[in-house]
């Protein structure tokens, strides 16, 4: 309800402001010298399902609005650049607009390990959303990024779920899993006792099916069912292992500032706007996904035991430590986090 409540007030307050922008300030399209044109490097491989419900919405929004006065080329994940040097071409201005995974930019962004998705930290999405939008953790992440002349904006807030192919009833059932990870979650899965391993997304479905690993996180419910991962694996577990803004639009403050009188703004509502329809449009997609893998495909959902859970917050909070010592801003959002979650009882 706060997040559905959040996301009335949000959108009204961004449909207004870019109703009042588009009518008093932009000029109709008088030629195509009049045609701004942005370079969009992305994250995401052309058959993801975010390239289209994300990127390519954010360009026909913009395409729209600016009367075809601002269009955006897209280029998937790979074309231009690799997606850890997305940050760097954009800050430079070499291309005028990105998306990627904040934890590509940790060598810029100290905070960007605690936006990639602190492990056991939020336990509903309406919870990830409130600490980025109304206790400016977003603010916070948009400041630091500005510093290298990029402008910052979340795409969406979700969770990453795991599935496994037996259930797990007790501690010892958790540390006996091989499960295929990646990055950060890797790292924190390992640490708690379990056999964390990366294998690439081609190589997944066969090392799940023939046993080389018990389970696997691709997204959640939705990146699941997109690998076939239920074929062979038939429990979803809960709660997830992060919930975090994963996806991140990058924009190059140079190429805002170039754009005629109310552009920018209109770019900056837009961005806004997103956020509010993503996520919840993501948490939808990711219910009906999940519901009907349980109705034709016989999945289960595995909640994890207290006692495990337990275990798994006092792990992953060694992880949050380590985020910490990053800068000042880390410190003082962790503590900030550690807060939060001591008030809605989950510390």
């Amino acid at each position: 309800m706060v997040l559905l409540a959040q996301l009335r007030k949000h959108l009204v307050t961004a449909a207004a402001a870019v109703a009042v922008a588009t009518s008093v300030v932009l000029p109709s399209l008088a030629s195509a010298d009049d045609v701004i044109k942005w370079k969009v490097q992305s994250h995401w491989p052309g058959a993801s399902s975010s390239y289209k419900d994300s990127l390519e919405r954010i360009k026909r929004v913009l395409e729209e609005r600016t009367d075809g006065r601002l269009q955006l080329q897209l280029f998937e994940s790979g074309a231009l650049f690799k997606p850890n040097e997305t940050f760097n071409a954009v800050s430079r201005g070499i291309i005028q607009m990105g998306t990627i995974s904040p934890g590509y930019a940790q060598d810029k962004l100290s905070l960007g390990g605690i936006a990639s998705g602190l492990p056991f930290a939020f336990h509903n999405v309406w919870e990830a959303v409130y600490f980025h939008k109304n206790m400016g953790f977003e603010e916070k992440l948009r400041a630091e990024a500005a510093k290298y002349g990029v402008y910052y904006s979340t795409d969406k807030i979700y969770p990453t779920e795991m599935v496994i192919k037996k259930p797990v009833e007790s501690w010892d059932d958790f540390t006996k899993l091989k499960i295929r990870s990646s990055g950060a979650l890797q790292k924190f899965l390992t640490e708690a006792g379990a056999a964390g391993s990366y294998i690439p997304g081609g190589e997944l479905y066969q090392a799940l099916s023939t046993g080389v690993v018990d389970g696997a996180h691709w997204g959640a419910s939705q990146g699941a069912k997109s690998m076939g991962l239920y074929e062979v694996a038939k429990y979803h577990v809960k709660p997830a292992l992060n919930i975090a803004g994963t996806d991140v639009f990058i924009v190059s403050q140079k190429a805002l500032d170039k754009l005629p009188d109310g552009m920018a703004k209109i770019v900056k509502d837009a961005l806004e706007e997103q956020f509010w329809l993503r996520t919840n449009e993501y948490l939808y997609q990711e219910r009906v996904s999940l519901a009907t893998a349980m109705r034709d495909e016989g999945v289960q959902i595995n909640t994890l035991p207290d006692d495990v859970q337990k275990r798994l917050t006092a792990t992953a909070q060694k992880t949050w430590d380590k985020e910490a010592e990053r800068s000042p801003e880390a410190k003082a959002i962790v503590e900030e986090l550690r807060g939060f979650l001591k008030d809605l009882g989950y510390l």
